[in-house]
């Protein structure tokens, strides 16, 4: 019995692939822990993580290249947050896994 899989397009699996290589990152998931508990600035990242701000910027324009975080600007100010509730999601679900 010779079953074909199904499977996406090839280039939306390279994509995929892209997508959980920037998950593979404990500083970037460190940052994305720290927004899913709501929107940061930098230096709030930065205290909070006790890590550079120069890192935490260099991090978050990863997050934002890749989708997976928004900017907002108010004054002078930045403020950054999980691009959606998928990213939330994604990291709790993949907390489960790690839990089980």
């Amino acid at each position: 019995m010779d079953k074909t899989i199904t499977l996406p397009d090839s280039e939306i699996l390279y994509d995929l692939a892209d997508l959980f290589k920037v998950f593979g990152d404990s500083t970037r998931l460190r940052i994305m822990y720290a927004l899913s508990e709501g929107e940061k600035n930098v230096q709030s990242i930065a205290e909070g993580l006790a890590m550079d701000q120069s890192t935490i910027s260099h991090q978050l324009r990863i997050l934002r290249d890749n989708k997976l975080a928004r900017a907002r600007r108010e004054g002078k100010q930045i403020y950054y947050s999980l691009d959606d509730d998928h990213v939330k999601k994604i990291i709790e679900m993949g907390l489960d896994h790690v839990l089980e």
